[in-house]
């Protein structure tokens, strides 16, 4: 077995060869201190090389003195000289702290921090190892998944160190046919190998493929020493500490304003502070570069930490929903820790879906809204449940689930229909629909005199009605004072028998328009209105939508 693996290892060492400039280059990276993985991508190398754990750098290196040997056909007892430089490490090295690429500080290698502890998935960097530790959280927090793929992050360390590698190969190489063909415009970048390094692998473990799926990997890789070096290097540029003081402003700003979520903040902040060095070394001239770094860059002393975490993308269920009781509000109403209302369509719809989908919390959008004495009839308003990192993607049969449990329960607050799981375009889709929208209406009205046939004429004859609404007193205090333009499409009168005062009126509005204004007029903010158009004194006793049309939703 050991044999036929050495085979394997030979032959895909020998595809390798193929896209190598020449072997005294691959030894004057590697003893400089660049890992066999980085040393394939830097070469533009595609294929198995990346997937095979054997392939170390002393392994990389006998296999080309031994193709040089062939070569040249003279071969002193395995050892070759002439013209090449011996590997100063091998994977297994690290008693003097010199066992990690100086590029990509072990993350090709497979070698990391976790915990304060060292965790290395073997002594030969075995990658089914890596990956059964990844694969092994998802066992962990109980996801069912179909499919992933994998985020990674890396300190902004690793690009200096590739640039400065980059830097030595251009001084020693330039004048080279090879490098001014090749280098470096096919290189491939550190993230990509790691997923070529592992992908397979991980799919064996996990029974799925790999692709562009909701579920995710994330590898967060960093390196608290070499970061803080990479800073002192740059300490000195004008451009940078300029941008380092802006940054300081603004994460003074973004800790007071997010003190409840201090993780969350932390690595916002350092993502921000990523990208502020990342344009810092992306704008350095070369000449300025070498004056900051050290080229070739310094072997590393220890690997990177690393974080692994997997989590789900939101997940969307949407419909619409119908509220019958006129105690419910749309979302949860909390004032001075007491309810409002006796429940809400947010809960529970939200809280339904979310038992199903085994997620860590839930959102609810609705297109518009309606106030907690107002029933939502007809065919319903649409709304969105968004779910966080699921563990569960419900299937037909669990949104039936759902739609039963909120129909079924004893209450009968609220009922849904049209269930289904839709992807993150439904929420744009909502949004923009919401602004665009017709919405219909049933209002119980009192008059301060008789309904007449003429004030019946005079309401049904009135088309696309424009009239203008400033900001209600009743939301004065939480909304902008604004006057707005809304079109009143149809309106109707339904008489009420043994009535001559109170009646039904049924109409069609713009998407916005407050409808208890638009009947007493709000002290003469929202004109015309209906008191206005009768000449008399209106109230709105009760209040039903009966219509939201968006297409979407059906």
């Amino acid at each position: 077995m050991a044999s036929q693996e050495t085979e394997e290892t030979r032959q895909i060492l020998s595809r390798t060869a193929l896209s190598f400039p020449s072997p005294r280059v691959v030894h004057d990276l590697l003893s400089v201190g660049v890992c066999p993985r980085c040393i394939f991508r830097l070469f533009g190398v595609h294929g198995q090389a990346y997937c095979c754990s054997a392939i170390t750098a002393s392994v990389l290196q006998s296999f080309l003195e031994e193709q040089k040997s062939c070569d040249n056909g003279t071969a002193k007892n395995g050892l070759v000289s002439d013209g090449l430089v011996r590997c100063s490490y091998t994977s297994q090295e690290s008693e003097n702290g010199q066992a990690y690429c100086c590029i990509c500080l072990g993350v090709l290698q497979l070698a990391c921090e976790q915990d304060q502890e060292m965790m290395t998935t073997s002594k030969d960097g075995s990658i089914d190892d890596f990956t059964a530790t990844i694969a092994e959280l998802v066992k962990r927090e109980n996801h069912h998944i179909d499919g992933f793929s994998i985020e990674v992050s890396i300190p902004p360390v690793i690009v200096a160190n590739e640039r400065a590698i980059w830097m030595y190969m251009n001084k020693k190489y330039k004048c080279e046919e090879w490098f001014k063909d090749k280098i470096p415009s096919q290189h491939i970048s550190v993230k990509d190998a790691l997923r070529l390094s592992i992908n397979t692998s991980l799919e064996n473990h996990l029974g799925v493929k790999s692709g562009v799926d909701s579920f995710r990997f994330r590898l967060n890789y960093s390196h608290l020493d070499a970061s803080r070096m990479l800073q002192s290097s740059l300490a000195n540029d004008r451009t940078c500490k300029k941008q380092k003081t802006d940054k300081k402003d603004s994460g003074d700003s973004l800790d007071d304003s997010h003190k409840s979520n201090l993780k969350n903040s932390n690595e916002h902040l350092r993502s921000e502070s990523d990208a502020v060095i990342l344009r810092t070394l992306e704008s350095m001239l070369d000449h300025a570069f070498c004056e900051h770094f050290v080229i070739p860059p310094e072997k590393a002393l220890k690997p990177c930490q690393l974080t692994t975490t997997c989590y789900r993308m939101p997940i969307y269920i949407g419909g619409r929903y119908l509220k019958f009781s006129r105690k419910v509000s749309q979302s949860r109403w909390i004032i001075d820790d007491e309810r409002m209302g006796e429940a809400s369509v947010e809960e529970i719809v939200g809280s339904n879906a979310l038992l199903v989908c085994k997620g860590d919390n839930y959102k609810f959008h609705a297109a518009g809204r309606e106030d907690i004495d107002v029933r939502m009839l007809g065919s319903g308003r649409p709304f969105l449940v968004e779910v966080s990192n699921a563990r569960y993607m419900p299937s037909m049969i669990d949104v039936q689930l759902i739609v039963e449990k909120i129909n079924n329960s004893d209450k009968k607050y609220v009922r849904v229909r049209n269930l289904k799981v839709v992807n993150s375009q439904a929420w744009t889709l909502m949004r923009e629909g919401e602004a665009e929208k017709q919405k219909q209406y049933a209002a119980l009205v009192w008059i301060s005199r008789a309904l007449t046939e003429e004030d019946l004429h005079n309401i049904s004859s009135r088309k696309d009605l424009d009239i203008i609404q400033r900001t209600p007193i009743r939301v004065l205090h939480r909304r902008s004072p604004l006057e707005r333009k809304k079109i009143i499409h149809w309106m109707k009168i339904e008489r009420i028998a043994g009535s001559c005062q109170y009646f039904l009126l049924h109409l069609c509005t713009q998407a916005g328009t407050y409808i208890k204004e638009f009947v007493h007029g709000d002290l003469g903010r929202t004109h015309p209105s209906i008191g206005a158009i009768l000449g008399c004194r209106a109230e709105i006793l009760q209040l039903d939508v009966t219509d939201v049309k968006m297409d979407f939703f059906d």
